[in-house]
């Protein structure tokens, strides 16, 4: 009979944190004070500061209130994306965002994991990556080693455990495809036409069902 996780044999004194530890405790002085919290602290004065510590940040980036980001040097973030409220980012491994992405309020980004099968219950890391143009919606988590398409939507509340095929939306516990999003010239003239006649477009609507649950 296997035996059941015993903590008491956890040990994670392998696992490389990527800063000595001095950067480390000074990180978490500055994430509580200008990250973790309600203040409305400018989004380039943060991205300053996360340049500082090792994270590459793009242009544009916007930060909302107690965004918690655990190592900021594996974090590179790309040009307009947006980080929503209360949203976190356990970089155990690298976390690259790329441009034009929306992260919305309180989505979870989580590299790191652990072996149940194994008695002394081993850490397990491995990066992200959200490519460009997508949205990640809010209450979404995004579990190790995943990769999101580019162009693609993750509904609310969706747990995210293996990687999303570019341009599609996909939902649910574990999440699965909806259906491909369609997108092209052709129907952004036509949306554009549509708008100004001041008729309402529907030529990129997704079905009222497939829809439900995205955050607006």
């Amino acid at each position: 009979m296997a035996a059941f996780i015993n903590l008491e044999l956890y040990d994670n004194s392998d696992f490389d944190r990527g800063a000595p530890r001095w950067k480390r405790i000074l990180w978490v002085l500055v994430r509580c004070v200008f990250f973790q919290n309600p203040c409305p602290w400018g989004s380039a004065f943060r991205s300053a500061l996360l340049r500082a510590f090792g994270a590459k940040i793009g242009k544009g980036v916007c930060f909302g209130s107690n965004v918690n980001i655990s190592f900021p040097w594996r974090l590179a973030v790309g040009d307009h994306v947006w980080i929503g409220d209360d949203v976190g980012v356990l970089s155990l491994a690298q976390v690259t965002i790329e441009s034009n992405v929306c992260v919305a309020r309180r989505c979870f980004l989580c590299t790191g994991s652990h072996d149940f099968r194994r008695e002394d219950f081993k850490l397990k890391v491995a990066p992200i990556l959200i490519r460009r143009g997508s949205w990640i919606t809010i209450g979404s988590l995004i579990m190790p080693g995943v990769t999101i398409g580019e162009g693609a939507v993750v509904s609310s509340g969706s747990v995210v455990l293996k990687d999303v095929p570019a341009n599609c939306l996909v939902r649910g516990n574990p999440a699965a495809v909806v259906c491909e999003i369609l997108r092209s010239p052709e129907c952004a003239k036509a949306s554009v036409a549509v708008s100004r006649a001041g008729v309402p477009d529907k030529s990129l609507s997704l079905s009222a069902d497939a829809a439900a649950g995205l955050d607006r």
